[in-house]
């Protein structure tokens, strides 16, 4: 691996990187991070925790100037987390560089992100709908930017936002620079990458290299009724330092979140419909290791990055083999080990044989006890975050068994 110093990078954000512990570029980043700073076209994949964010920031970072008096680069993300993550890291930045930063997303006050924009804005960070928002009401000016980023190319296009985005991109001068960066490329994702760039560089890391090699994988065969009470039995044998869980729906995530929290367990969730002045509460505390627990939707985690997260839980089987590589791929970062248990029950036995197919990894079973009503063994911490978000407050009723057999409610 090479130096940051070795590929370009001055010296004020080699030391900067260096007090943070970051002392050699990832293999995204010491591909792209000089061909960027040439002002060439990149269209980049490589797999969640491989230093994607700061590939693209650093050789922005580098090209701008005080000197110029319109906004130099613009950044397009998916979600509000991940448009807050970027921004936490650029703002980081900014102290070796000074650039004035803008983040306009959803569930921030339009008025107040207006005010904010009256000065010069160097860096814009947000999601689509608010960013063509702020085009309409003309708060900012996106006709001069020198550098585009898409980020999450494909959940841009899963969630719907490929017309925002396009509208945004006629929005900006037609001679730019335009840079691509995804976890996972499918075909459609790579058509819009294509499309918006110009005889583009093209980076693909090994996704299975670098991530599920550095993760130990095991999947708990239950059943739906019995799959609460075994993955409690998990995470008490586990006791993590921070996990998340992931369920497919929020109705889900609701609901386990109730189990979870009437057991005992040291949990809070993230899904789209709290509040977002919540949901940036919920993740502070989280990366502050005040939650052990973390319940959310795929949609919601995209762009948590919290280094310190040990274990990963799938309480739901995800849609796709993409989908698994990003939730698994928030452990076991920056080298470290993590592990990540799937829990399946009697419903979705071929979708996880298909899964172990795609990965091209024989996942390891594993047995674990079905007592019923299982409730946290570890203690909860005496003055941590213990207030529960947007949570219709019910009492956990365990499994009722009649004639000695268990009577399977049904789940949203």
């Amino acid at each position: 691996m090479s130096t940051f110093k070795e590929i370009g990078i001055s010296e004020g954000f080699v030391e900067h990187l260096r007090l943070r512990g970051i002392k050699t570029a990832t293999e995204v980043q010491e591909h792209t991070i000089e061909i960027i700073r040439n002002g060439q076209d990149v269209v980049a994949e490589a797999p969640t925790g491989t230093g994607k964010t700061l590939a693209f920031l650093l050789p922005i970072f580098e090209n701008m100037t005080s000197e110029n008096k319109f906004t130099q680069a613009l950044i397009i993300t998916p979600t509000r987390e991940l448009a807050i993550q970027i921004k936490e890291e650029a703002e980081k930045l900014s102290l070796v560089k000074k650039i004035n930063i803008l983040s306009a997303y959803g569930g921030k006050d339009v008025e107040g992100q207006v005010e904010k924009v009256e000065g010069k804005v160097d860096l814009i960070i947000g999601t689509p709908g608010r960013i063509l928002d702020h085009i309409k009401r003309k708060s900012i000016n996106v006709s001069k930017i020198k550098t585009l980023v898409i980020d999450e190319a494909d959940e841009i296009l899963m969630m719907g936002f490929r017309e925002d985005v396009e509208s945004i991109i006629r929005e900006t001068p037609s001679v730019r620079q335009t840079l691509c960066f995804s976890a996972t490329l499918n075909s459609h994702g790579k058509k819009l990458a294509y499309k918006v760039t110009k005889e583009p560089n093209l980076f693909v890391a090994s996704k299975r290299d670098a991530v599920l090699q550095s993760i130990n994988q095991y999947m708990v065969e239950t059943t739906d009724d019995r799959k609460c009470d075994a993955m409690c039995h998990v995470m008490n044998e586990n006791n993590p330092f921070m996990a998340i869980i992931f369920c497919k729906t929020k109705n889900r995530v609701d609901e386990l979140e109730e189990k979870l929290y009437a057991r005992g367990f040291n949990c809070q969730k993230l899904h789209g419909d709290l509040p977002q002045s919540k949901r940036e509460k919920v993740m502070a505390a989280f990366k502050n290791t005040d939650i052990q627990y973390l319940i959310a939707t795929d949609i919601a985690a995209r762009g948590i990055d919290a280094s310190g997260v040990t274990h990963i839980y799938n309480y739901d089987i995800p849609d796709n083999t993409q989908t698994y590589i990003h939730r698994i791929g928030r452990t076991g970062r920056a080298g470290a080990e993590g592990e990540a248990y799937l829990f399946v029950n009697q419903y979705e036995r071929k979708e996880a044989s298909d899964l172990e197919k795609d990965v091209r990894i024989k996942i390891v079973r594993k047995s674990v006890k079905h007592d019923t009503d299982v409730k946290s063994k570890n203690a909860l911490p005496d003055k941590k975050y213990d207030k529960r978000v947007n949570t219709n407050i019910k009492k956990y009723e365990p499994p009722k068994v009649k004639d000695g057999k268990t009577i399977i409610r049904k789940t949203k």
